[in-house]
């Protein structure tokens, strides 16, 4: 019985080329179009290859997941580490953040994901939680550098961060599920409106330019 395993070990592409296969499916056919089978054949791996490494379609795509989390993380870091205003770097964050558009490949795997973790164990929702808690860390620390530096108000920043993180996440779910009437171009506009009436320090008004009167 150990022969197939090993043979199955030996011939299997590797972890990545999986992955890749199944968020390029994702993109192309959405999530219906995504099946073990198809996929196995994408791969040139049987289906039941598949689920001796994946052990289910559900740990198939977290780990697609995770894997297309790390590649966006890698980009969102050398977004923020960049030199120039908090603000701006904050709206890159957002641009990376906000889909491109309706059935976006990666928001379509993310609520795939979140409607499966109702029925996923203790393990799983910590893996899933992981991947969230980095965008809110990167987030909460930004706020914090920009609050330092006098850009921003003096609001809590993990506070702060959690409620644009749910602002975010309605305006993302209305345009990849493609509801009409909202376009990304809409969704930054009023993202950034709330950013600046919110989160930018007040101008500092000189004495002499207050308004006088009878």
């Amino acid at each position: 019985m150990a022969a197939p395993v090993v043979r199955a070990r030996k011939n299997a592409p590797p972890r990545e080329d999986v992955l890749v296969a199944a968020m390029a499916m994702i993109a192309e056919r959405g999530l219906e179009g995504l099946t073990m089978a198809g996929l196995g054949r994408q791969v040139g791996m049987s289906s039941g290859h598949l689920l001796y490494y994946f052990r289910s379609k559900d740990e198939l795509l977290l780990q697609t997941l995770e894997w297309s989390e790390s590649a966006l993380g890698d980009e969102r870091r050398g977004l923020l580490s960049r030199r120039g205003p908090a603000r701006e770097r904050l709206q890159a964050y957002v641009d990376l953040y906000v889909p491109d558009g309706a059935r976006d490949p990666h928001w379509t795997l993310w609520m795939e994901v979140w409607n499966r973790s109702q029925n996923a164990g203790p393990e799983e929702r910590d893996r899933q939680a992981a991947v969230e808690g980095a965008w809110h860390r990167d987030l909460v620390a930004l706020l914090a550098e920009g609050i330092s530096r006098g850009e921003f108000r003096p609001v809590d920043a993990d506070r702060f961060g959690a409620r644009l993180r749910a602002l975010l996440d309605g305006f993302s779910i209305q345009l990849a599920v493609g509801l009409p009437g909202i376009g990304r171009q809409d969704i930054l506009t009023h993202v950034g409106e709330f950013l600046d009436e919110s989160l930018l320090a007040a101008p500092h008004r000189p004495a002499d330019a207050r308004s006088t009167g009878s």
